[in-house]
C-alpha cells in the first residue's frame, strides 16, 4: 500500500506492506532508529512514539493506520535548534537512564502524558501509575519518576 508518514514534521512516502507494524517501518524505511524494540508485544513500552499525541506501542500498530496521521519520535524531542526538550534536561539532571534501552519510550509517553495534561507533575500518583506501564530493568523508576516530575514544574 502506498501511504505517507508525517514524522516529526517530515513526509516519508512509502510502499509497505499491510502487516507490518510501525515500529520496523520507523526504523527500517525511515531510518528512524530511536524507536526500540524489545518484548514486541505491548508490554515493555520501548517502542512508544505519539500518534496524534497520544501515546501508542509502534510494535502494536500497523505502518498502515497512521497515514495521514502525525507521528512524533524521539528523534523529533528536541528542537530544530537541537536544544534538548524539558523531559531530556529532565531525564539528565535525575539520571533517570542507565543502559538507555528503555529511555526513547519513556521520554515519548511522558512526553504525551504532559501535553495531554500538564499538571499532573502535582499528582505523584498519577506519574507512578504513568511509569509502570512501561518497563526498566537498571534504574528503579524513581528516578524516572523524579524527571518527570521535574520536567512537569518547567526545571
Amino acid at each position: 500500500m502506498k501511504i505517507t508518514l508525517t514524522v516529526n514534521g517530515d513526509d516519508y512516502p512509502l510502499d509497505v506492506e499491510p502487516r507490518r507494524v510501525l515500529a520496523d517501518v520507523l526504523r527500517d524505511d525511515c531510518a528512524l532508529t530511536g524507536t526500540h524494540l524489545g518484548c514486541e508485544q505491548g508490554v515493555c513500552g520501548a517502542c512508544t512514539v505519539l500518534v496524534d499525541g497520544e501515546a501508542v506501542r509502534s510494535c502494536l500498530m500497523l505502518a498502515v493506520q497512521c497515514d495521514g496521521h502525525p507521528i512524533h519520535t524521539v528523534e523529533g524531542l528536541a528542537g530544530r535548534d537541537g536544544e534538548p526538550h524539558p523531559l531530556q534536561r529532565a531525564f539528565s539532571a535525575e539520571r533517570a537512564l542507565q543502559c538507555g534501552f528503555c529511555t526513547p519510550g519513556f521520554l515519548m509517553m511522558a512526553a504525551g502524558a504532559l501535553e495531554n495534561d500538564p499538571s499532573i507533575g502535582d499528582h505523584p500518583e498519577r506519574v507512578a501509575d504513568l511509569v509502570r506501564s512501561n518497563l526498566c530493568r537498571c534504574t528503579g523508576y524513581e528516578p524516572i519518576q523524579r524527571a518527570i516530575m521535574r520536567a512537569a514544574r518547567g526545571e
